[in-house]
C-alpha cells in the first residue's frame, strides 16, 4: 500500500508569536481530540540509529531521502505504543505507523531481533532487516509538550512543541523519571504545518498575518538537537 505524501513546513517561533497564533487558531481550527483542557498532551519518543548513526548524519548532511525509525508514547502512559519510521524524500515527507505491545517495545528496546523475521507487519519487518544488518538499535529520548490544531482542507495539521528535552543516554523509555535536559540554551518553541498538496490561502494568510514580525523556515530536526551533547562531529 502507498504511503501518503504531505508537506512539512517548520520554524522556531518566539513566545510573543506562539501566542498570537495559537489565539487565532483557537477560533479557526479544531484541537487535536487527544489534548486535555489546554489543547496540550506530552510525547515521549526513543528514536533509533544504526551502529554508523546513518539517520543523524543524513539529516545532518542534507541527504534527500531517508528514515528514522523510533517508539513513541504518550503522557508517560504505555496505554498506545507506536512504532514509526518518518521518511524524507526530497521535499515531502511520509509516516509509517503501528501499534504495538509493551512486550514487542521492550524487545526493540533490547535490540533483540529475534522472531521480527516472521511478522505480518511491513514495518516490523524493516526494523528487523535494520537490526540485523545494520545493528540499529535506540540511542535518544526526545521529550516534548505539543499543541495541536487540525483542519479537514487538504488535512491540515499545525502543532506547537514546547519544553523540547533530551534523555541524554537514557534510553528507559517508559520511565517518567529519567533525568532530561534541555538541547536550547533559551526555551523555543518550534511551529510545524503539515498538509497534503496545497495550504489553504486563508491559513497560510493567517500564518504570515500572526509571523509578520520573523519566523524563518528552518530544516529543524528534535532528534539532532537531542544528540548534540555526545560530542560527535556535527
Amino acid at each position: 500500500m502507498a504511503v501518503p505524501l504531505r508537506h512539512e513546513l517548520k520554524f522556531f517561533i518566539s513566545p510573543g508569536q506562539y501566542q498570537v497564533l495559537s489565539r487565532m487558531l483557537r477560533s479557526t481550527l479544531t484541537p487535536d481530540p487527544h489534548g486535555d483542557e489546554n489543547n496540550q498532551y506530552h510525547i515521549r519518543s526513543l528514536y533509533f540509529d544504526t551502529a554508523f548513526d546513518t539517520a543523524l548524519y543524513d539529516k545532518i548532511n542534507g541527504t534527500a531521502d531517508r528514515d528514522k525509525y523510533r517508539i513513541r508514547i504518550y503522557n508517560f502512559s504505555d496505554a498506545m505504543i507506536r512504532l514509526e519510521c518518518k521518511s524524507k524524500y526530497r521535499d515531502l515527507i511520509s509516516k509509517r505507523s503501528v501499534r504495538i505491545s509493551r512486550d514487542l517495545a521492550e524487545q526493540l528496546i533490547s535490540a533483540d531481533p529475534t522472531g521480527l523475521d516472521t511478522t505480518a507487519s511491513g514495518l516490523v519487518s524493516d526494523v528487523f532487516r535494520e537490526m540485523r544488518i545494520n545493528l540499529l538499535h535506540p540511542v535518544v529520548i526526545v521529550d516534548y509538550l505539543r499543541e495541536a490544531w487540525l483542519h479537514p482542507a487538504e488535512e491540515v495539521r499545525i502543532t506547537f512543541d514546547m519544553q523540547l528535552r533530551t534523555g541524554l543516554g537514557s534510553i528507559d523509555l517508559f520511565n517518567p523519571h529519567v533525568p532530561t535536559v534541555p538541547p536550547f540554551d533559551h526555551e523555543e518553541i518550534i511551529l510545524e504545518v503539515k498538509y497534503n498538496q496545497v495550504l489553504p490561502p486563508y491559513i497560510n494568510n493567517l500564518l504570515s498575518f500572526a509571523l509578520r514580525d520573523g519566523a524563518a523556515r528552518s530544516a529543524i530536526s528534535k532528534y539532532v538537537y537531542c544528540r548534540r551533547f555526545e560530542f560527535k562531529d556535527f
